[in-house]
């Protein structure tokens, strides 16, 4: 069992490294790990599963490569086509571009455009004024969604920016949805929590 796990993670760690710098700004090698071997036990199908891989890989290489200079920090998580991008862009105008460029990947059927426009001056005071580590987050709600139980983390994609917390993905009922929201909002540093889940049972 351990080797049909790792050989594929290997496989894939190195096509990362081997990756455009763009990609790498987008993918994190941990989850594209450990997305890889959920695939196997999630409730979308392998085909659409395939598809949200192509389109994070175009978001990757298309997108951010066309904003060029103006990214300070974006991410996108994709689930049946749905895709959700994070992070922070200085002007409104580059927050509009990215969904645009967003937009027009083949295969995306919604863009949820949840980048923070926050300038260069606010960035810094707030640097002064208060750090919040949005990776210890996401680490917390990654455990504590796993351990819940009736709740399917493997089916929800989530991102933290200054404690503010984006959730997307398929919940299997609203009993489901709501519980998945209350542990996140139970975690210290989480500011404020916008939802794009679709509730949808097995089919």
């Amino acid at each position: 069992m351990p080797i049909r796990i790792l050989a594929p993670s290997l496989v894939l760690m190195s096509a990362l490294f081997s990756a455009p710098a763009a990609m790498a700004l987008d993918l994190n090698p941990l989850s594209i790990v450990k997305g890889a071997v959920e695939h196997a036990v999630e409730d979308r199908t392998s085909e659409d599963a395939a598809k949200d891989v192509e389109i994070k890989a175009s978001i990757a290489a298309d997108v951010i490569d066309k904003m060029g200079s103006e990214v300070i920090s974006i991410s996108s998580d994709v689930y049946e086509q749905r895709v959700m991008l994070t992070g922070i862009v200085e002007t409104p105008e580059v927050k509009s571009k990215a969904g645009e460029l967003a937009r027009g990947v083949e295969g995306v059927k919604t863009v949820y455009n949840e980048l923070r426009v926050i300038p260069k001056v606010e960035r810094e005071k707030g640097s002064v004024e208060g750090f919040v580590d949005d990776t210890v987050i996401e680490t917390k709600i990654d455990a504590q969604l796993l351990d819940a139980s009736g709740v399917s983390s493997r089916n929800f994609r989530w991102r933290s920016v200054h404690g503010h917390v984006y959730l997307m993905g398929r919940a299997l009922s609203a009993a489901e949805l709501e519980k998945a929201k209350g542990v996140i909002k139970g975690i210290d540093g989480t500011q404020s929590l916008t939802v794009h889940v679709e509730v949808r049972p097995k089919e």
